[in-house]
């Protein structure tokens, strides 16, 4: 045997070992993408449920939404209505209520008033005679 096919023989070797770390590395790669499909099938089955729910979900909010939007204008119509009421009152009965009761405050201050003064001429008027006859 010669220094060259000494040398062969060992390339030969060196070359079997590195095919063999490279299978080693590929069948360990083979099981690693082998898991990850196995994961990502899973979490596939695991979202359809989910995607389901959340779309089950999505559609009950818009029916809630729908009616709030229906009460939220029956409340705009109701205080419209209010509003315009308001205004007719104030417009119909507001101006001649406000004379009435100023009238009416009025006549009761000039009735205390004459009163006072009454009770104010008799009480002199009494003093007066009680004076006199002493």
């Amino acid at each position: 045997m010669s220094a060259g096919q000494i040398a062969a023989l060992v390339a030969a070797g060196a070359f079997v070992l590195l095919v063999l770390f490279l299978v080693i590395a590929l069948v360990k790669l083979g099981r690693t993408l082998d898991e990850a499909t196995v994961a990502i099938r899973k979490a596939h089955e695991n979202t359809d449920p989910l995607l389901h729910g959340a779309s089950d979900t999505i559609t009950h909010v818009n029916t809630q939404l729908e009616r709030v939007d229906g009460i939220t204008s029956n409340v705009q119509t109701v205080s419209g209505n209010a509003s315009a009421l308001s205004s007719v009152f104030t417009a119909t009965l507001g101006g001649p209520l406000v004379k009435t009761a100023a009238l009416s405050y009025g006549m009761s201050k000039a009735i205390k008033a004459r009163r006072a003064a009454k009770a104010e001429n008799g009480k002199h008027s009494l003093r007066r005679g009680r004076k006199s006859k002493r």
